[in-house]
């Protein structure tokens, strides 16, 4: 009986995958055979030495860098990574303000170091006389350590950003905090990284670790998302799909990516010729070198279940928690039928916000970056919106795009 129901639920899916599969197969082969994906291939060989933050990125200009453990309440073990000062400002006695960046979907830690020390805001901050964090989240390749559980183990991956606001981001958070001498943190996050900071900020979690939060290309909203490729995976259910035939982790460089490139890019109107163009939006500074650097050393995996949660985001207005599909299940979880929103209009005024955002984000889009920024800012009146700051050393100025100012950077201080 479950097993029916279950078939029957899910049936329209399967067959939406069937249909695209054989109806699309000629113009899938035909994009896999002349995609910019193998263009790039052979230059882009899979490195035998993948990039390590501290091994590699760290030493070969020069950083102390140091590697740190933390065990989340639901027993995953991340890995937390450490610049405790510059190349050229190693005073010991001298007291940082600690800064922790995380990171943002199916990348690591990595990617904030991946350019020059004059490029790399993880370097940059380091040199600037910040004592610099980098959070890993569970599944990312130095994450990927349970108390009980190995990444073999569907259930290793049954989580979504949710538990990453409610487990991976305190836990960092704190050793953080812990370390450091109790000192509050300068927060910036990317992408997915904005997200889970907003829900925990949203249930009042966690400001009591936090001296400011930057968001940068924030995605809390992605109902008006502008990425065709995203819209049409989110609307056959793709993830969805792939969950119900057994598939529970994510790499955008392994089998199941590949294969689903081969559904979605069968649609004439998705551009898969250049596929960070056709997810996130036209860029100016992408080159082949930077292309395999990424490639190479940055893609990591999530869940399936992640995108699934991702996927609903931009189905449905709001931001809220998983929705398992029926009522029953969601009673089962939320003591409700429905999933629970996010409320974050009620987010406390006393933690300075910024925002930046790009003009161009196909992700992180105009309209809902807009709307983010006057659901935050809906309380408050125009002067309110700036006020004193601690002595504390500034964080490097970080340019705005096409938005105005007031638009496009908000500042929110009690």
């Amino acid at each position: 009986m479950i097993l029916h129901h279950l078939m029957a639920r899910n049936l329209f899916v399967v067959s939406l995958l069937i249909l695209s599969l054989v109806f699309n197969s000629c113009t899938a082969h035909s994009w896999r055979n002349n995609s910019s994906l193998d263009d790039v291939g052979p230059r882009c060989e899979p490195s035998s030495h993948p990039f390590g933050l501290c091994k590699t990125r760290a030493a070969a200009f020069g950083y102390p860098c140091e590697d740190h453990m933390v065990t989340t309440e639901d027993g995953y073990i991340l890995s937390l990574k450490r610049i405790p000062h510059g190349v050229s400002n190693s005073t010991q006695n001298t007291t940082r303000i600690p800064v922790l960046l995380f990171h943002g979907l199916m990348v690591d830690s990595v990617s904030w170091v991946l350019g020059t020390p004059k490029q790399s805001l993880g370097f940059i901050l380091a040199d600037g006389g910040f004592d610099v964090w980098f959070a890993n989240t569970r599944g990312t390749n130095s994450s990927r350590n349970h108390t009980s559980l190995t990444p073999d183990d569907p259930e290793y991956w049954n989580w979504t950003w949710d538990q990453l606001a409610a487990y991976d981001l305190p836990a960092v958070l704190q050793h953080v905090y812990d370390h450091t001498g109790g000192q509050k943190v300068h927060y910036i996050g990317h992408s997915l990284g904005t997200l889970i900071i907003l829900a925990a900020f949203s249930e009042h979690r966690l400001l009591h670790l936090v001296r400011s939060a930057v968001l940068l290309c924030p995605i809390a909203y992605l109902y008006k998302t502008k990425s065709k490729l995203t819209r049409l995976a989110t609307q056959i259910l793709l993830a969805e799909a792939f969950h119900f035939l057994g598939y529970r982790e994510f790499n955008p460089v392994g089998p199941v990516s590949h294969e689903i490139l081969l559904i979605i890019c069968g649609d004439p109107e998705i551009d898969c010729y250049d596929l960070f163009t056709a997810v996130m939006g036209p860029d100016c500074c992408l080159n082949a070198s930077t292309v395999c650097n990424f490639l190479q050393h940055a893609t990591q995996s999530t869940s399936i279940k992640n995108l699934i949660h991702m996927s609903q985001m931009i189905r449905y207005e709001g931001v809220r928690r998983y929705d398992y599909g029926n009522a029953k299940e969601n009673m089962k979880h939320y003591s409700q039928p429905s999933p629970p929103l996010y409320n974050l209009s009620s987010i406390p005024t006393h933690v300075p916000m910024f925002l930046t955002h790009g003009g161009q984000d196909f992700l992180g889009d105009v309209p809902d970056t807009r709307h983010l920024l006057k659901t935050l800012v809906r309380t408050h009146d125009s002067d309110n919106m700036e006020g004193p700051r601690e002595h504390v050393p500034p964080l490097p100025q970080i340019t705005t795009s096409t938005l105005p100012l007031g638009e496009m950077v908000g500042q929110r201080t009690h």
